[in-house]
């Protein structure tokens, strides 16, 4: 059997930078994809996260859970609050400039989530070694000084932007080159040394 990797920072990594392009301190980060479940503004039951950039290595995000994101009658499917901080973690990203996939989430569920509850979360990176990045979040309840529900850490491993467009569905890159708002992360500014 494999080792599993942890979300925990090894010795030797560090706090990165952020990227003299990233985005300004206090303003939206876009949406990657116009039709992404998670972030994308066009997805009819999708959660229509808002993640604003922080201070530092750092955001804030938040959603509202519908009827279309329960689980158990009247409660947050546990799977569907995996993916909202799956998606707020990989909005730190957009703070190095760097495209990344996730290798490892975890986490902890501390308190049911009503539908009609709006989620805060924050999300920092904790250590970057090379290509990996480490990353916390925690999300609660109804405002940014609510109980916490939810806790999550995970690592990311940078990857070449050719991942992601090898990767898309013909049509997808047909309508990209149609339409090429639809996909925001294709920066063609972005410097990428993995």
């Amino acid at each position: 059997m494999s080792r599993v990797a942890s979300t925990s920072p090894p010795q030797g990594s560090m706090i990165p930078e952020r990227h003299e392009l990233s985005p300004a301190t206090g303003s939206q980060i876009p949406s990657h994809f116009k039709h992404c479940f998670g972030c994308g503004e066009l997805h009819p039951t999708g959660l229509h996260l808002l993640a604003r950039v922080g201070e530092g290595v750092d955001i804030t995000a938040e959603f509202i859970v519908t009827e279309d994101h329960q689980g158990a009658p009247g409660l947050a499917h546990g799977g569907l609050l995996s993916l909202a901080f799956d998606e707020a973690l990989g909005k730190l990203m957009w703070l190095l400039r760097a495209p990344a996939v996730t290798a490892r989430l975890e986490t902890d569920f501390l308190k049911p989530v009503p539908i009609g509850t709006k989620i805060y979360i924050t999300a920092r990176i904790t250590g970057q070694l090379r290509r990996k990045v480490y990353s916390e979040a925690e999300g609660r309840l109804g405002g940014p000084d609510g109980q916490i529900a939810v806790r999550a850490a995970a690592l990311f491993v940078i990857v070449p932007m050719k991942h992601f467009l090898e990767n898309a569905p013909p049509e997808y890159m047909a309508a990209m080159r149609k339409t090429p708002e639809l996909l925001s992360f294709v920066d063609p500014e972005f410097d990428i040394n993995p």
